[in-house]
């Protein structure tokens, strides 16, 4: 009999496992090939809302370039110049868009005084890399752009990072890990932590609505691309980060809920500003409040003396 119950005790714990394995076999397939927004799609929706100007892009002076990312691929990226002036601003897009649209940041900047650029995240747009690590390699590779740029610009010169959604933690991360190349932070709708956000996603979007399988994701996550998604926080970065930081969040967003940005802007000990929009969906702040925005933007850097 106990023989027996070990042996049904086993078989059970097998299956167990088995279920786990393929429950987080399937999350972690999830997050790292994320489907993308087509190029052409993005193009086409950009244009029709009237937030990239295909003749101003064809025409502005403007410079491609590749970035090596010490993670083993190239990074695209442009240098927007319509201006005459070393103030820049790298521009980070979310998970599954591209620089396209990070274009009217571009835009918004440029009547703040900035040049700007703009490029493809790892397995974004043009550039390389196999996998979305929604900020473990990104912040890596937004250094390599950082150290770039400020090659090219000069040390003197003044820089600063906006950042949506993965992009804004990404930007977090880095300055949490890499301070030092920038002068300043904008971030728009980061997450606070990505395992509570993946638990957001999984809950909202899945069946999959216990933290068991994250944590058995975790394990093949750790396997298949290297990390766990407990080392994705930017809540423990922000701690790290001194420099001036805007805080930007729509309270519509279901996506990426505001109150981690309200965490985040709490966590920071100083020099930092929020404005939190009651209207815009996830990433769509700018979209759907651009004269507030570019409002809040121009208030910032008027407060840390960055607009002069």
């Amino acid at each position: 009999m106990k023989r027996r119950f070990l042996y049904i005790t086993g078989i059970i714990g097998s299956i167990y496992t088995a279920i786990l394995t393929i429950l987080g076999f399937y999350a972690t397939s999830r997050l790292m090939y994320m489907k993308l927004k087509d190029n052409d799609v993005i193009l086409k929706r950009e244009i029709i809302a009237k937030r990239f100007d295909q003749q101003w892009y064809e025409t502005v002076r403007k410079e491609n370039f590749w970035v090596n990312s010490p993670n083993g691929y190239k990074l695209r990226a442009v240098y927007l110049q319509p201006l005459d002036t070393t103030r820049t601003v790298i521009i980070c897009h979310g998970v599954t868009e591209n620089k396209i649209n990070s274009v009217k940041y571009a835009r918004l900047f440029e009547r703040l005084g900035f040049n700007s650029v703009v490029y493809d995240h790892r397995r974004h747009g043009d550039s390389g890399g196999k996998t979305t690590s929604f900020g473990f390699y990104e912040k890596v590779d937004l250094n390599a752009i950082v150290t770039e740029v400020r090659n090219r610009i000069g040390s003197r010169a003044l820089l600063g990072i906006h950042g949506e959604s993965m992009g804004a933690a990404a930007t977090i991360l880095y300055g949490g890990d890499f301070e030092g190349e920038a002068d300043f932070y904008i971030v728009d709708c980061p997450f606070s932590d990505f395992t509570e956000q993946i638990l957001h996603i999984l809950r909202s979007t899945t069946p999959l609505r216990t933290s068991m399988t994250l944590r058995a994701a975790n394990l093949i996550l750790k396997l298949r691309d290297g990390y766990t998604t407990n080392l994705i926080s930017p809540r423990e970065a922000i701690k790290n980060i001194s420099l001036p930081m805007l805080f930007i969040h729509s309270m519509e967003d279901d996506f990426i809920l505001p109150e981690m940005t309200k965490e985040l802007f709490g966590l920071k000990k100083d020099k930092k500003m929020m404005k939190l929009f009651p209207k815009g969906a996830h990433a769509k702040s700018f979209n759907e409040n651009p004269e507030e925005y570019e409002k809040a933007v121009l208030q910032f850097l008027h407060e840390f003396g960055f607009n002069s």
